[in-house]
């Protein structure tokens, strides 16, 4: 009987959770082998080297971040802030790709390629926010504006410890996107 083979894309999976629990310098083969509960032999049958898991675990970000979220968003449709709001929602909310996308921006911080490639991303997701505040708002200058503060408070929230003088983030956030997106059903 032939030994069974752990997938390829367990080990990005795995790769990718390391990386949002420690960073880059967390996804090592050891670590991720016993975290699957094998060898780190069956590694090398997938991958040339560590180098290699990273940039797979990179593509597998970018893929589930922008191609995914891009693709769901579609296939749901809705008016622009509905769009633009369940991006966010996608990319931003919850325990999958957050973790990860704050790990990939503070990684981006030392690694020109790893820099690059979140440019990419990000400018894919802008392109989104342009989309849906530019079916709404014609002065190009504002629309971009707008994209920018809308992102920036899409990333930037997850990094804010501060309180709202009695009103929950999640009340705050609604009249943050009304301002940017233009108000609900309108």
């Amino acid at each position: 009987m032939g030994t069974v083979r752990t997938p390829r894309e367990r080990w990005v999976e795995e790769g990718l959770r390391a990386l949002a629990a420690g960073g880059p310098d967390a996804v090592r083969v050891e670590v991720l082998a016993k975290a699957i509960g094998v060898t780190k032999g069956g590694f090398y049958g997938h991958f040339a080297d560590r180098g290699a898991l990273l940039t797979a675990v990179l593509d597998a970000w970018e893929r589930e971040a922008t191609d995914d979220v891009l693709a769901r968003v579609d296939r749901e449709g809705g008016d622009p802030r509905a769009r633009a709001v369940r991006a966010g929602a996608l990319t931003f909310s919850g325990d999958r790709l957050l973790p990860v996308d704050l790990a990939v921006r503070d990684w981006a911080r030392r690694d020109p390629a790893v820099a690059e490639r979140l440019r990419r991303v990000d400018g894919r997701r802008m392109d989104l926010l342009r989309e849906v505040i530019g079916a709404t708002v014609s002065d190009p200058d504002e629309v971009e504006a707008r994209s920018l503060v809308a992102f920036c408070v899409a990333i930037g929230e997850h990094l804010l410890a501060a309180d709202h003088r009695g009103r929950s983030r999640a009340e705050v956030l609604r009249r943050a996107a009304d301002l940017v997106l233009g108000p609900r059903g309108g």
